[in-house]
Protein backbone atom coordinates (compact mmCIF):
# COMPACT_ATOMS: atom_id res chain seq x y z
CA UNK A 1 0.00 0.00 0.00
CA UNK A 2 1.24 3.62 -0.76
CA UNK A 3 0.05 7.08 -0.60
CA UNK A 4 -3.66 7.74 -1.46
CA UNK A 5 -4.06 10.68 -3.83
CA UNK A 6 -3.50 14.34 -2.65
CA UNK A 7 -1.58 12.38 1.17
CA UNK A 8 1.82 14.09 1.86
CA UNK A 9 4.48 11.70 2.42
CA UNK A 10 6.70 12.49 5.69
CA UNK A 11 9.67 10.08 6.21
CA UNK A 12 9.71 9.55 10.43
CA UNK A 13 12.59 7.74 11.59
CA UNK A 14 11.19 5.14 14.27
CA UNK A 15 14.20 5.17 16.37
CA UNK A 16 13.37 8.84 17.03
CA UNK A 17 9.85 8.00 17.55
CA UNK A 18 10.37 5.67 19.96
CA UNK A 19 13.02 8.13 21.84
CA UNK A 20 10.21 11.21 21.93
CA UNK A 21 7.74 11.40 19.25
CA UNK A 22 6.06 14.35 20.05
CA UNK A 23 8.14 16.89 18.00
CA UNK A 24 7.31 15.32 15.16
CA UNK A 25 3.47 14.75 16.26
CA UNK A 26 3.45 18.69 16.70
CA UNK A 27 5.29 19.02 13.19
CA UNK A 28 2.87 16.80 11.37
CA UNK A 29 -0.47 18.44 13.19
CA UNK A 30 0.58 21.61 11.81
CA UNK A 31 2.06 20.73 8.07
CA UNK A 32 0.61 17.66 7.13
CA UNK A 33 -2.45 16.21 9.37
CA UNK A 34 -3.10 13.35 6.88
CA UNK A 35 0.43 12.56 6.17
CA UNK A 36 1.74 9.06 4.84
CA UNK A 37 4.67 7.59 6.86
CA UNK A 38 6.03 5.01 5.24
CA UNK A 39 8.08 3.44 8.34
CA UNK A 40 4.22 2.79 9.53
CA UNK A 41 2.80 1.58 6.27
CA UNK A 42 -0.17 3.79 7.17
CA UNK A 43 -1.92 7.10 6.48
CA UNK A 44 -1.16 9.08 10.55
CA UNK A 45 -3.73 10.50 11.40
CA UNK A 46 -2.18 13.23 14.41
CA UNK A 47 -5.36 16.43 15.05
CA UNK A 48 -7.94 15.89 17.94
CA UNK A 49 -10.67 16.89 16.06
CA UNK A 50 -10.03 14.37 13.25
CA UNK A 51 -9.48 11.86 15.75
CA UNK A 52 -12.50 12.28 17.21
CA UNK A 53 -14.38 12.18 14.03
CA UNK A 54 -12.88 8.94 12.92
CA UNK A 55 -13.97 7.27 16.82
CA UNK A 56 -17.70 8.28 16.15
CA UNK A 57 -17.71 6.48 12.60
CA UNK A 58 -17.31 3.05 13.14
CA UNK A 59 -18.71 2.31 10.57
CA UNK A 60 -16.56 3.67 8.30
CA UNK A 61 -13.00 3.25 10.22
CA UNK A 62 -12.92 -0.16 10.83
CA UNK A 63 -11.51 -1.83 13.50
CA UNK A 64 -11.14 -4.78 10.90
CA UNK A 65 -8.04 -3.67 9.59
CA UNK A 66 -5.86 -6.46 6.93
CA UNK A 67 -2.44 -7.66 8.48
CA UNK A 68 -3.19 -6.10 11.70
CA UNK A 69 0.03 -6.29 13.81
CA UNK A 70 -2.76 -7.70 16.55
CA UNK A 71 -4.18 -10.09 15.12
CA UNK A 72 -1.12 -11.40 13.98
CA UNK A 73 -0.16 -11.78 17.48
CA UNK A 74 -3.66 -12.88 19.15
CA UNK A 75 -5.86 -13.80 17.09
CA UNK A 76 -9.01 -12.71 15.89
CA UNK A 77 -10.69 -10.13 19.03
CA UNK A 78 -12.58 -7.74 20.46
CA UNK A 79 -10.22 -5.00 19.35
CA UNK A 80 -10.10 -5.98 15.82
CA UNK A 81 -13.62 -6.55 15.49
CA UNK A 82 -16.49 -4.06 14.47
CA UNK A 83 -20.72 -4.21 15.95
CA UNK A 84 -21.94 -6.67 16.24
CA UNK A 85 -19.52 -9.47 16.70
CA UNK A 86 -17.31 -6.62 18.91
CA UNK A 87 -20.43 -5.91 20.85
CA UNK A 88 -21.40 -9.64 21.92
CA UNK A 89 -17.54 -10.10 22.84
CA UNK A 90 -17.37 -7.13 25.18
CA UNK A 91 -20.79 -7.72 26.50
CA UNK A 92 -19.32 -11.15 28.13
CA UNK A 93 -15.68 -10.21 29.28
CA UNK A 94 -17.11 -6.53 30.50
CA UNK A 95 -19.27 -6.65 33.45
CA UNK A 96 -15.99 -7.19 36.38
CA UNK A 97 -14.57 -3.77 35.16
CA UNK A 98 -17.45 -1.55 35.62
CA UNK A 99 -16.78 1.04 38.12
CA UNK A 100 -19.34 -1.01 40.96
CA UNK A 101 -17.58 -4.21 40.33
CA UNK A 102 -14.26 -3.14 40.69
CA UNK A 103 -15.21 -1.67 44.04
CA UNK A 104 -17.17 -4.58 45.24
CA UNK A 105 -14.89 -7.20 43.82
CA UNK A 106 -11.56 -6.35 43.33
CA UNK A 107 -10.51 -3.10 45.76
CA UNK A 108 -9.85 -5.39 48.57
CA UNK A 109 -7.20 -7.10 46.92
CA UNK A 110 -6.08 -4.25 45.03
CA UNK A 111 -5.00 -2.83 48.29
CA UNK A 112 -3.84 -6.00 49.44
CA UNK A 113 -1.68 -6.69 47.12
CA UNK A 114 -0.30 -3.01 46.91
CA UNK A 115 0.87 -2.93 50.94
CA UNK A 116 2.34 -6.28 50.06
CA UNK A 117 4.65 -5.23 47.81
CA UNK A 118 5.07 -1.71 49.81
CA UNK A 119 6.15 -4.08 53.19
CA UNK A 120 8.46 -5.83 50.81
CA UNK A 121 10.79 -2.58 49.80
CA UNK A 122 10.23 -0.49 52.61
CA UNK A 123 13.16 -1.47 54.90
CA UNK A 124 15.22 -0.68 52.23
CA UNK A 125 15.12 2.71 51.29
CA UNK A 126 15.43 2.68 47.77
CA UNK A 127 13.76 1.23 44.73
CA UNK A 128 12.87 0.84 41.11
CA UNK A 129 9.47 1.82 41.31
CA UNK A 130 8.77 0.47 37.95
CA UNK A 131 10.45 -2.92 38.46
CA UNK A 132 9.75 -3.35 42.51
CA UNK A 133 5.84 -1.84 42.68
CA UNK A 134 4.27 -0.55 39.12
CA UNK A 135 5.02 -3.72 37.25
CA UNK A 136 4.14 -6.38 40.12
CA UNK A 137 1.08 -4.49 40.88
CA UNK A 138 -0.32 -4.13 37.64
CA UNK A 139 0.03 -8.24 36.76
CA UNK A 140 -1.41 -9.35 40.16
CA UNK A 141 -4.26 -7.30 39.64
CA UNK A 142 -5.01 -8.14 36.04
CA UNK A 143 -4.61 -12.32 36.80
CA UNK A 144 -7.16 -11.82 40.06
CA UNK A 145 -9.92 -9.76 37.38
CA UNK A 146 -9.48 -12.37 35.09
CA UNK A 147 -9.23 -14.84 37.09
CA UNK A 148 -5.72 -16.41 35.87
CA UNK A 149 -5.40 -18.17 39.63
CA UNK A 150 -2.74 -20.25 37.71
CA UNK A 151 -0.53 -17.74 36.97
CA UNK A 152 1.81 -15.79 38.63
CA UNK A 153 2.71 -12.09 38.47
CA UNK A 154 5.69 -12.77 36.68
CA UNK A 155 3.88 -14.52 34.10
CA UNK A 156 1.70 -12.13 33.56
CA UNK A 157 4.25 -9.52 32.93
CA UNK A 158 6.49 -11.47 30.74
CA UNK A 159 3.53 -12.67 28.90
CA UNK A 160 2.19 -8.93 28.29
CA UNK A 161 6.16 -7.42 27.25
CA UNK A 162 6.49 -10.36 24.87
CA UNK A 163 2.89 -9.40 23.31
CA UNK A 164 3.05 -5.58 23.49
CA UNK A 165 6.34 -5.84 21.58
CA UNK A 166 4.57 -7.96 18.98
CA UNK A 167 2.02 -5.53 18.60
CA UNK A 168 4.15 -2.69 17.93
CA UNK A 169 6.48 -4.91 15.57
CA UNK A 170 6.62 -2.74 12.24
CA UNK A 171 10.12 -3.66 11.89
CA UNK A 172 9.31 -7.18 11.69
CA UNK A 173 12.03 -8.74 13.89
CA UNK A 174 12.08 -12.12 14.47
CA UNK A 175 12.93 -12.85 17.38
CA UNK A 176 9.97 -10.71 19.01
CA UNK A 177 7.18 -12.90 17.02
CA UNK A 178 9.21 -16.00 18.58
CA UNK A 179 8.56 -14.98 22.39
CA UNK A 180 5.13 -13.61 21.50
CA UNK A 181 4.15 -17.19 20.21
CA UNK A 182 5.13 -18.53 23.16
CA UNK A 183 3.54 -16.57 25.57
CA UNK A 184 0.18 -16.87 23.42
CA UNK A 185 0.76 -20.62 23.96
CA UNK A 186 0.82 -20.35 27.17
CA UNK A 187 -1.94 -18.17 28.15
CA UNK A 188 -3.95 -20.65 25.80
CA UNK A 189 -2.78 -23.21 28.25
CA UNK A 190 -3.88 -21.15 31.82
CA UNK A 191 -7.26 -19.66 30.07
CA UNK A 192 -8.27 -23.26 29.28
CA UNK A 193 -7.77 -24.75 32.69
CA UNK A 194 -9.46 -21.77 34.63
CA UNK A 195 -12.27 -21.55 31.94
CA UNK A 196 -12.95 -25.42 33.02
CA UNK A 197 -12.81 -24.51 36.84
CA UNK A 198 -15.06 -21.65 36.34
CA UNK A 199 -17.61 -23.56 34.47
CA UNK A 200 -18.09 -25.76 37.95
CA UNK A 201 -18.13 -22.77 40.11
CA UNK A 202 -18.46 -19.20 38.83
CA UNK A 203 -15.82 -16.35 40.75
CA UNK A 204 -17.00 -12.78 39.16
CA UNK A 205 -13.69 -13.01 36.94
CA UNK A 206 -13.68 -11.78 33.49
CA UNK A 207 -12.69 -15.58 31.97
CA UNK A 208 -15.90 -16.67 34.49
CA UNK A 209 -18.15 -13.86 32.87
CA UNK A 210 -17.25 -15.18 29.02
CA UNK A 211 -17.55 -18.93 30.10
CA UNK A 212 -21.05 -17.70 31.56
CA UNK A 213 -22.45 -14.85 29.11
CA UNK A 214 -26.13 -15.60 27.70
CA UNK A 215 -24.67 -15.22 24.17
CA UNK A 216 -22.24 -18.05 24.27
CA UNK A 217 -18.45 -17.54 23.74
CA UNK A 218 -15.97 -20.37 22.33
CA UNK A 219 -12.91 -21.20 24.05
CA UNK A 220 -10.47 -19.48 21.68
CA UNK A 221 -12.86 -16.32 21.88
CA UNK A 222 -11.99 -16.45 25.78
CA UNK A 223 -8.41 -17.41 24.91
CA UNK A 224 -7.42 -14.97 22.52
CA UNK A 225 -9.62 -11.96 23.86
CA UNK A 226 -7.51 -12.67 27.46
CA UNK A 227 -4.16 -12.34 25.52
CA UNK A 228 -5.54 -8.55 24.36
CA UNK A 229 -6.40 -7.83 27.73
CA UNK A 230 -3.30 -8.72 29.05
CA UNK A 231 -1.35 -6.88 27.01
CA UNK A 232 -3.12 -3.36 27.95
CA UNK A 233 -3.77 -4.50 31.39
CA UNK A 234 -0.35 -4.35 32.33
CA UNK A 235 1.15 -1.82 30.58
CA UNK A 236 -1.75 1.19 31.15
CA UNK A 237 -1.62 1.52 34.99
CA UNK A 238 2.27 0.69 35.28
CA UNK A 239 3.00 3.25 32.36
CA UNK A 240 0.29 5.98 34.27
CA UNK A 241 1.48 5.21 37.51
CA UNK A 242 5.07 5.92 36.47
CA UNK A 243 4.78 8.99 34.48
CA UNK A 244 2.76 10.71 36.97
CA UNK A 245 4.59 9.56 40.11
CA UNK A 246 8.13 11.75 38.32
CA UNK A 247 6.29 14.07 37.56
CA UNK A 248 5.47 14.79 41.08
CA UNK A 249 8.74 14.40 42.53
CA UNK A 250 9.74 16.68 39.62
CA UNK A 251 6.81 18.89 41.04
CA UNK A 252 7.18 19.23 45.01
CA UNK A 253 4.84 21.96 44.93
CA UNK A 254 2.32 19.98 43.22
CA UNK A 255 2.80 16.80 45.13
CA UNK A 256 2.12 19.04 48.39
CA UNK A 257 -1.34 20.35 47.08
CA UNK A 258 -3.00 16.49 45.95
CA UNK A 259 -0.90 15.15 49.49
CA UNK A 260 -3.03 18.25 51.62
CA UNK A 261 -5.76 17.04 49.41
CA UNK A 262 -6.31 13.44 48.40
CA UNK A 263 -9.49 14.83 46.03
CA UNK A 264 -6.56 15.66 43.38
CA UNK A 265 -5.76 12.35 42.68
CA UNK A 266 -8.02 11.82 40.04
CA UNK A 267 -7.00 15.33 38.31
CA UNK A 268 -3.04 13.77 38.61
CA UNK A 269 -4.67 10.83 36.80
CA UNK A 270 -6.60 12.11 33.91
CA UNK A 271 -3.42 14.68 33.29
CA UNK A 272 -0.39 11.98 33.01
CA UNK A 273 -2.84 10.08 30.69
CA UNK A 274 -3.30 13.17 28.71
CA UNK A 275 0.47 14.20 29.04
CA UNK A 276 1.92 10.55 28.22
CA UNK A 277 -0.48 8.17 26.56
CA UNK A 278 0.22 5.01 27.89
CA UNK A 279 -0.88 3.94 24.32
CA UNK A 280 -0.12 6.38 21.72
CA UNK A 281 -1.85 5.09 18.11
CA UNK A 282 -4.43 2.34 16.96
CA UNK A 283 -5.00 1.62 13.35
CA UNK A 284 -8.49 1.42 11.65
CA UNK A 285 -9.84 0.57 7.93
CA UNK A 286 -11.48 2.32 5.93
CA UNK A 287 -14.19 0.59 4.38
CA UNK A 288 -15.17 3.13 1.79
CA UNK A 289 -13.57 6.22 0.20
CA UNK A 290 -13.94 9.32 3.23
CA UNK A 291 -12.87 12.85 3.91
CA UNK A 292 -10.86 13.52 6.25
CA UNK A 293 -7.96 16.43 7.29
CA UNK A 294 -9.38 17.80 3.82
CA UNK A 295 -8.52 14.45 1.52
CA UNK A 296 -10.25 12.07 0.64
CA UNK A 297 -8.75 8.16 1.41
CA UNK A 298 -9.98 5.72 -0.54
CA UNK A 299 -11.90 2.67 1.16
CA UNK A 300 -9.22 -0.16 2.10
CA UNK A 301 -6.72 2.73 2.99
CA UNK A 302 -4.46 1.75 6.17
CA UNK A 303 -4.87 5.05 8.90
CA UNK A 304 -3.36 5.42 12.38
CA UNK A 305 -5.15 7.53 14.60
CA UNK A 306 -2.27 8.80 17.03
CA UNK A 307 -4.27 9.47 20.04
CA UNK A 308 -0.93 10.55 21.61
CA UNK A 309 -0.77 13.59 19.32
CA UNK A 310 -4.40 14.45 19.79
CA UNK A 311 -3.53 14.81 23.24
CA UNK A 312 -1.15 17.31 22.96
CA UNK A 313 -3.28 19.56 19.84
CA UNK A 314 -2.88 23.14 21.01
CA UNK A 315 -6.07 23.87 19.90
CA UNK A 316 -7.54 21.74 22.46
CA UNK A 317 -5.01 21.73 25.12
CA UNK A 318 -3.28 24.96 26.30
CA UNK A 319 0.84 24.63 26.65
CA UNK A 320 -0.27 20.97 25.74
CA UNK A 321 3.58 19.75 26.63
CA UNK A 322 3.46 20.65 30.39
CA UNK A 323 2.21 18.88 33.18
CA UNK A 324 -0.46 20.69 34.22
CA UNK A 325 -3.65 19.69 37.00
CA UNK A 326 -4.98 22.76 36.88
CA UNK A 327 -5.89 23.01 33.00
CA UNK A 328 -9.68 23.48 31.95
CA UNK A 329 -11.51 20.01 31.53
CA UNK A 330 -11.49 18.97 28.06
CA UNK A 331 -11.86 14.82 27.53
CA UNK A 332 -8.69 13.43 26.51
CA UNK A 333 -8.13 10.58 24.24
CA UNK A 334 -5.72 8.20 25.99
CA UNK A 335 -8.60 5.39 26.74
CA UNK A 336 -9.99 6.01 22.89
CA UNK A 337 -13.56 6.47 22.20
CA UNK A 338 -16.59 5.43 20.73
CA UNK A 339 -17.78 1.51 21.30
CA UNK A 340 -13.98 0.82 21.77
CA UNK A 341 -13.61 3.18 24.59
CA UNK A 342 -11.00 1.09 26.83
CA UNK A 343 -12.62 -2.03 28.94
CA UNK A 344 -9.79 -1.85 31.86
CA UNK A 345 -10.12 2.22 32.24
CA UNK A 346 -11.93 2.01 35.58
CA UNK A 347 -9.34 -0.61 37.12
CA UNK A 348 -6.44 1.05 36.00
CA UNK A 349 -8.88 4.44 37.65
CA UNK A 350 -8.75 2.90 40.83
CA UNK A 351 -5.46 0.78 41.14
CA UNK A 352 -3.31 3.84 40.40
CA UNK A 353 -5.29 7.17 41.67
CA UNK A 354 -6.71 5.94 44.53
CA UNK A 355 -3.84 3.29 45.59
CA UNK A 356 -0.72 3.01 43.78
CA UNK A 357 -0.05 6.78 44.82
CA UNK A 358 -1.62 7.33 48.06
CA UNK A 359 -0.15 4.29 49.06
CA UNK A 360 3.69 4.75 47.80
CA UNK A 361 3.20 8.34 48.96
CA UNK A 362 1.65 7.96 52.08
CA UNK A 363 4.47 4.73 53.18
CA UNK A 364 7.60 5.93 52.46
CA UNK A 365 8.56 9.14 53.58
CA UNK A 366 10.93 11.57 52.12
CA UNK A 367 10.77 10.17 48.81
CA UNK A 368 12.56 11.53 45.95
CA UNK A 369 14.26 11.23 42.82
CA UNK A 370 17.70 9.24 42.50
CA UNK A 371 20.27 11.89 40.87
CA UNK A 372 22.36 10.87 37.99
CA UNK A 373 19.99 7.92 37.41
CA UNK A 374 18.84 7.59 33.35
CA UNK A 375 15.23 6.50 34.01
CA UNK A 376 14.14 6.83 29.85
CA UNK A 377 10.74 7.33 28.75
CA UNK A 378 10.53 5.44 25.93
CA UNK A 379 8.27 3.89 22.84
CA UNK A 380 5.56 5.66 20.69
CA UNK A 381 2.99 2.59 19.95
CA UNK A 382 3.06 2.25 23.61
CA UNK A 383 5.12 4.79 25.91
CA UNK A 384 6.24 5.05 29.50
CA UNK A 385 9.05 4.65 32.01
CA UNK A 386 11.67 1.57 31.43
CA UNK A 387 12.48 2.33 35.25
CA UNK A 388 11.60 4.66 38.16
CA UNK A 389 14.81 4.85 40.35
CA UNK A 390 13.62 6.88 44.27
CA UNK A 391 14.86 6.95 47.42
CA UNK A 392 13.46 7.72 50.85
CA UNK A 393 13.78 7.35 54.64
CA UNK A 394 13.97 4.07 55.27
Amino acid sequence: MTAAPGVPVVDLDLGELRDDPYPAYAKLRHTAPLAWVPSVGRHVVTRYEDIVHAEKLPEVFSSREEGSLLLRTVGPNLLREDDPGHRRLRAAAEPPTRPRQVLALWARTFERTAHELLDRIAGRGEADLIADFAEPLAAANLAAVLGLRNASADDISDWSRAMMAANGNYADDPDIWLRAEHATRAIEAAVAEMAEAVRREPDGSVISSMVHAADPVRLTEIQNNVKVIIGGGVNEPRDVFGTGAQALLRRPDVLDRVLADPGLWKRVFEETARWVSPIGMYPRQLTRNHEIAGVTLPAGSRVALVIASGNRDESVFERPDEFDIDRPHRPHLAFGGGPHFCMGAWVARHEVSALAWPLVFGRLKGLRLVDDVDDRMEGWVFRGLTSLHVTWQA
